[in-house]
């Protein structure tokens, strides 16, 4: 009875509007950029995680340089050092002690501090006890060179232990579903993990991203709500091994409470989901993120079934991950539905009682029927006696 008293949608699709611009991509790319930044001294001040946000182009480059640039300017300095204590005049005077043996010139003192910071040692260019200069500069490059070591390295080891990559294997449905769940419009989405490793702790959350009005006539341009995926029932926590339907309830605390098929379809929002939690094979933490505009939210849709029980196994079927059929579905809002439903039951519950009434009336009425019929047969006999 509400379902008629709201009316049911078909799921047929609607005008097409101008493309809206989206706040998250559906690869989980936000469409932020940061504008006349003043303060980029704080970049430096946290060099690592800068060289570890850089692209790889990027990464790669300073990389390089950072090596290049320490053999460079040390070599400069052997080959100053040796310059400065004339070790360059006696190449051929084999009683002269020069700093470092068979040091010719600049090539050679280039080489001289790539095997002295990579700790190659080949054994030709050797430094003497006689230079107490060259000394210092040894300490200083090696300790030196292995900060270099350690920086860089594990600059690039953390990028690329980086999770990013593992979200790409968490999928989300290309579409999200407004359908009859025990009775009750739910919003729906359905979230997979292409990998037989685990994710570990899995979470989801979901915001409403729309431009927002005050009372006080404070415009709030990309305002975020929360919407409500079962954070009290621990139903926000998953257990993700095969694709799971994320499910919000449409209630009087939703921000779809009082939408309709007909408003879904005027209005601009954005629905951001956001799945969280640890790679099992590594511990770290991945976030895997998603949206959906006001045109890819299907009403009266249910996503396919991808589950099937073979031999021994579950087969999950990514084929149909992201198929959805049409089902039978008030078009009205939650709210609208919610009402026709209290006054069905309202009406149900006035109109057994006045049944009961009328059937205690007709066999009130039976009584003293029966009691007037015994009366008159009563009164003939009693006046014969007499």
């Amino acid at each position: 009875v509400a379902q008629s008293n709201c009316g049911s949608s078909s799921g047929k699709g609607t005008e097409k509007k101008k493309r809206r611009q989206r706040y998250v991509e559906k690869g989980g790319k936000c469409n932020v950029q940061h504008g006349n930044v003043r303060e980029t001294y704080r970049y430096l001040t946290d060099i690592f995680t800068t060289l570890v946000d850089l692209k790889w182009r990027f990464s790669l480059l300073v990389f390089t340089l950072a090596y290049a640039i320490t053999w460079l300017f040390f070599g400069l300095i052997w080959w100053f050092i040796a310059y400065c204590r004339g070790d360059l005049d006696h190449l051929e005077d084999h009683t002269w002690t020069p700093c470092v043996n068979n040091l010719n010139g600049f090539v050679s003192a280039f080489l001289f501090s790539i095997e002295t910071e990579t700790t190659i040692g080949y054994g030709h260019r050797v430094i003497t006890d006689k230079c107490p200069e060259g000394i210092i500069l040894l300490l200083l490059q090696a300790i030196l060179g292995s900060m270099v070591n350690a920086f860089m390295v594990g600059c690039m080891f953390v990028k690329i232990s980086q999770p990013n990559k593992r979200a790409e294997t968490l999928v989300f449905s290309s579409h999200a579903v407004v359908s009859l769940r025990d009775d009750r419009l739910c919003l729906m989405f359905r979230v997979g993990d292409l990998r037989s490793s685990h994710i570990v702790e899995a979470s989801i959350r979901a915001k409403l991203i729309k431009s927002k009005q005050t009372q006080e006539g404070e415009f709030i341009p990309l305002n975020q709500t929360d919407i409500n995926l079962g954070f009290e029932t621990g139903d926000d926590r998953l257990f993700l091994v095969s694709p799971l339907i994320i499910s919000h309830e449409i209630n009087e605390h939703s921000p779809f409470w009082e939408v309709s098929k007909e408003q879904l379809a005027k209005d601009e929002f954005e629905i951001v989901v956001i799945l969280e939690g640890m790679v099992e094979a590594t511990g770290m933490t991945c976030q895997a993120r998603s949206s959906y505009l006001m045109d890819e939210v299907l009403w009266g849709h249910r996503f396919m079934s991808v589950l099937s029980l073979e031999d021994g196994f579950y087969e999950v079927d990514y084929n149909s991950f992201h198929q959805t059929f049409e089902v039978p579905t008030p078009s009205c809002s939650a709210k609208e539905l919610a009402e026709a439903t209290a006054r069905m039951d309202a009406h149900l519950y006035w109109s057994i009682p006045s049944r009961l009434d009328e059937k205690v009336e007709e066999g009130t009425e039976n009584e003293a029927g029966d009691k007037e019929r015994n009366g008159s047969l009563a009164n003939p006999e009693s006046e014969s006696k007499v």
